[in-house]
């Protein structure tokens, strides 16, 4: 199996290019987030015609999380199992896709660590841990990847000097993901990529895609027996160039 995770940050205006990514790379999954659109304008037909199923979870211009399976889509579930409040954003849905709990998330962002928004965060991260121990165990075939807004360590930044103080590196946010990943989960791409410094995400300005100054945020996580299975991982960084790109690349891992 192949699966791949994307913010592709409106679907409305990537489609093309994901059609095209699709046709090219032809992963067996894909999890996409901020597709921005809502349920009824989601391009089913589009995907049904180059041999995907497709489940989505949107909300209209912000958020938005879907998956693409070529190999079985079952057990869906949008927004969070397990209890408590539901979440008021559209940021979470899972599937079984050919034996493998996929759960594609949207982690909030965070803004600022003052700011009510990380909170909301941290409270997230929480829930998702929740979420996953009430779909499975760890012993199970699972995957939790997504746009994650948090980069695991400073290997995952390109200047850690710049971004103290700030979300996506606090030690909270990092504390949470270390929890999900204790639950019974690895870090798939880290698997294969142990040293580099390599980034999934380079904001629009200044160049920083050119220039390097990004931050691996977008990750892959999987139980044990998933692990096993992962011979191969990759940022697809030419999916981040050309016309109209998202701010993210694509991140793939290859399952025996």
């Amino acid at each position: 199996m192949r699966l791949a995770t994307w913010n592709v940050n409106s679907l409305k205006v990537r489609l093309p290019r994901v059609e095209e990514w699709l046709a090219d790379v032809q992963p067996d999954v894909l999890c996409m987030q901020e597709t921005k659109m809502a349920d009824d304008a989601f391009p089913a037909l589009a995907f049904a015609a180059l041999g995907y199923e497709s489940a989505h979870y949107g909300q209209g211009q912000w958020n938005g999380v879907a998956i693409l399976s070529r190999v079985g889509l079952t057990d869906v579930v949008v927004n969070f199992a397990g209890g408590g409040e539901p979440d008021p954003d559209a940021r979470i849905i899972s599937a079984l896709c050919d034996g493998i709990r996929v759960s594609c998330v949207y982690v909030p962002n965070g803004r600022t660590l003052e700011d009510d928004h990380y909170r909301y965060k941290l409270r997230w991260l929480a829930q998702l841990r929740a979420h996953v121990a009430a779909l499975s165990k760890p012993t199970d075939q699972v995957i939790v990847t997504g746009d994650f807004n948090i980069a695991p360590t400073d290997l995952d930044v390109y200047d850690p000097a710049k971004f103290v103080g700030a979300t996506h590196v606090s030690p909270a946010e990092r504390a949470e993901l270390q929890a999900l990943c204790d639950w019974g989960m690895t870090d798939l791409f880290r698997k294969h990529h142990a040293d580099g410094k390599l980034y999934s995400w380079w904001d629009y300005r200044a160049g920083d895609f050119h220039q390097g100054r990004g931050l691996r945020i977008d990750l892959v996580l999987g139980t044990a027996g998933v692990a096993e299975r992962c011979e191969f991982s990759l940022v697809d960084r030419n999916a981040r160039k050309g016309q109209l790109p998202s701010d993210h690349a694509p991140v793939m891992v290859d399952l025996a």
